[in-house]
């Protein structure tokens, strides 16, 4: 059993090397290039409007956070649900380990891996919506292998078939090791020791695993309604806890801070205090860290939220697009650079070499750490709580991504035995060493960028008349009588254009 995990290991090591190689990371990089480019860096030049639509919306318009379609869930409840499964350990652990081998330039490459990765996310959510389906039940089903199947025409149809199907397979086996098993292996192991340096006894992970399962039973096993009800509530708080706790280690460093910043900008073009083929190794390091945990903590590209999003009850993909370029933002630019902040202006790094102060530290131990430097014994609990909320919210997001790519590529009934297994992995998750699992799921993660990816590049051109055609609509507000582009469907998009012009 020992020869057979470990040529499995050497197997996936091999796999993961090509996956999340340079070649994918600059493919991944250029193609939400090309989508910024190609619709006139939409994110900067209508950001204002971008911000208006989103994140003021929900404090606004009741239309984004409640929805009388009975089938669908609110755009705030879409927003909520993605961020449940982007916003996970990736923002904790995935900042930590990016730092701790590519330093705090790191940092730098991970921003601009989140500025281009607002449009190709974006560009998904963009083609998700118009390229979506009703099932048997009423409910909205989209994501990449819907607009892979019905994107492609003439004589890629056959091609864009092929890679859907592939694209839900990947996405069904990365749901129960990156939204499963590894998430609920974080938490137990997390909460296992966190509150015996408050003289509380050890939580013991197969009692962790047991409830942990049986709470992601009883919500999943309600569909998206009940998914989109829980994260509504449970993503604000979680991102509103960390946020504050943060901010708590930031400003009780404030002196810090632009030490930090000056390192990640030396870091980040290997201006560090190292010479020859070191500062070579940490530049390099540095940008594919920094690429790479943006990537694998806001997914943009990986094709995964386009699932949920394609839920929402929003007839103009734009307006649903824009909440993919918030998306991205807030996971990464606001949530992983706090994380970032937190470890750099607490000591745990040595900003002039970019080096650890003290061996072993990894994950969120680096961030446990971080925050041991002011509260003490309190960061333990702290740093386990944030895990356990993100974690949990991660595994609820991706149990929806796995049941629509099973829905897709076995019907709806097979749903209900990939949500039974699907919740036995989580207590199997728990109770396991997952060193390998680890490595599998990001090795799968990865796997759905590629099909996903070649989507996005090959309709890349419908992305840009839909866009076009919105901003003369909504944003410029040309005086011509230009017939709204909603669905690829003629029955849909007749429906949809008749609810547009009636909210008009």
């Amino acid at each position: 059993m020992d020869e057979f995990v470990k040529i499995l290991a050497e197997i996936n090591g091999k796999i993961n090397g090509v996956v999340w190689g340079v070649p994918m990371l600059v493919l991944i990089i250029a193609t939400g290039i090309y989508m910024t480019a190609r619709t006139g860096f939409f994110q900067v030049t209508h950001a204002k409007y971008v911000s208006k639509e989103t994140f003021f919306a929900i404090f606004k318009k009741k239309s984004v956070i409640k929805t009388k379609d009975k089938k669908a869930i609110s755009q705030f409840q879409a927003l909520s649900t993605a961020l449940a499964a982007t916003v996970g350990t990736g923002n904790i652990a995935g900042v930590a380990t990016a730092i701790a081998v590519g330093g705090p330039g790191a940092v730098f490459w991970m921003w601009l891996s989140a500025f281009f990765g607002m449009m190709t996310n974006y560009s998904e959510n963009v083609l998700g919506i118009f390229f979506r389906k009703k099932n048997d039940k009423g409910e909205w089903c989209g994501g990449a292998m819907y607009y892979l199947e019905n994107g492609f025409k003439g004589g890629i149809k056959k091609l864009g078939k092929v890679l859907a199907v592939i694209f839900s397979i990947f996405c069904v086996l990365a749901s129960f090791g990156i939204g499963n098993m590894t998430q609920v292996n974080n938490i137990a192991n997390t909460l296992k020791d966190a509150f015996v340096p408050l003289g509380l006894p050890q939580i013991d992970i197969r009692i962790t695993g047991a409830v942990i399962a049986l709470l992601i039973a009883l919500i999943i096993i309600g569909g998206i309604k009940r998914i989109g009800k829980v994260t509504e509530k449970v993503v604000p708080f979680m991102a509103a806890l960390y946020v504050i706790g943060t901010l708590f280690i930031v400003f009780a460093n404030i002196k810090q801070i632009p030490a930090v910043f000056g390192a990640i900008f030396r870091g980040a073009f290997g201006f560090d205090a190292v010479s020859g083929a070191f500062a070579g190794t940490l530049l390099k390091n540095a940008v594919t860290m920094g690429l790479k945990r943006g990537v694998f903590s806001n997914e943009a590209g990986l094709g995964s939220s386009v699932m949920v999003h394609s839920a929402s009850d929003v007839k103009e993909p734009v307006v649903q697009g824009m909440w993919g370029i918030f998306e991205v933002f807030f996971d990464t630019i606001i949530i992983c650079t706090l994380t970032a902040i937190t470890i750099l202006s607490s000591g745990a790094i040595d900003l002039s070499t970019g080096a650890l102060v003290k061996e072993g530290l990894e994950g969120a131990s680096l961030v446990t750490y971080a925050f041991q430097n002011t509260i003490h014994n309190f960061a333990g609990v702290f740093v386990a709580i944030a895990t356990l909320f993100f974690a949990f919210s991660t595994m609820l997001g991706w149990s929806f991504y796995g049941t629509k790519s099973m829905e897709y590529l076995l019907g709806t009934k097979a749903t209900y035995v990939y949500k039974f297994i699907f919740v036995i992995f989580v207590y199997i998750g728990a109770t396991m060493n997952l060193s390998l699992a680890w490595d599998i799921a990001d090795t799968l993660n990865g796997l759905m960028a590629i099909p996903n990816l070649i989507g996005v590049l090959v309709l890349s051109g419908i992305v840009f008349k839909i866009t076009k055609n919105y901003v003369q609509r909504k944003i410029k507000k040309t005086d011509e009588d230009i017939e709204p582009m909603l669905s690829a469907y003629p029955e849909t998009q007749a429906e949809h254009a008749e609810a547009v012009r009636n909210a008009e």
